[in-house]
């Protein structure tokens, strides 16, 4: 299977949630309610650490900027009902999130270029808390090979194949050039990655079961200034 730019016009596997067979209602959600599960489980998890048992949906919203009407909607969706006069018990909807996202899966990572942004993505401690474990890194520089940076050895990239046939891992983050993510992911797909987070400044789609999430950080910087221009 060959990866393509964004020009077939036929819906990608990545326009809708992918999640674990058993919860094949979560993966009808729109991306939009998806992002902002994830954010909602993001200031869950802080109240939780700072002992708060309860939230109501004018709390959650305020921390989100959203209304309380939206906030109820998204938690609607996964069946997740406050009760009034007390609203929703925090642990119970980590759970309830957690499980719809797939955080509460188990998550083999391999990570793909270990430059500025590879780098720090190995040294971040927030993905072990939301089932994510990186298990491998790999990069083409001589002067990165061999390297441990956050508990992994770089591995030089021509191992790949051998590595993913070993580890089996389900996700693999992108961390390329643009010029290298088109053959990078079509080892992955091939390899047998199920789902590709694409940091490369290229937009990649795949069909057939492969679910990417494409993550363009000028893109984001433009809605930015956008917004910052015209508020």
């Amino acid at each position: 299977m060959q990866p393509q730019p964004n020009a077939d016009t036929r819906s990608p596997v990545s326009s809708e949630a992918n999640v674990p067979s058993g919860l094949s209602h979560s993966a009808k959600l729109p991306q939009a309610v998806v992002g902002r599960l994830g954010l909602y489980y993001r200031e869950l998890c802080r109240l939780l650490d700072a002992s708060k048992t309860s939230v109501n949906s004018v709390e959650l919203g305020k921390l989100l900027g959203v209304s309380p009407a939206v906030v109820r909607r998204d938690l609607n969706s996964l069946g997740a009902v406050g009760q009034r006069g007390v609203g929703y018990p925090v642990q119970s909807l980590i759970e309830t999130i957690g499980q719809a996202l797939g955080s509460g899966m188990h998550w083999r990572v391999v990570l793909i270029g270990v430059g500025s942004l590879g780098d720090a993505l190995l040294r971040y401690r927030g993905f072990d808390r939301l089932g994510f474990q990186l298990v491998a890194a790999f990069d083409a520089s001589p002067e990165k090979i061999g390297r441990k940076t956050g508990g992994l050895v770089v591995s030089n990239v021509t191992e790949l194949e051998a590595k993913i046939a070993e580890i089996r891992p389900e996700l693999a983050i992108l961390a390329v050039p643009a010029e290298q993510a088109l053959e990078m992911s079509a080892r992955l797909v091939a390899a047998g990655v199920k789902g590709i987070l694409n940091f490369a400044p290229i937009t990649l789609q795949f069909y057939g079961g492969v679910a990417v999430v494409n993550v363009d950080l000028a893109s984001e910087l433009q809605r930015l200034a956008f917004s910052v221009q015209y508020h």
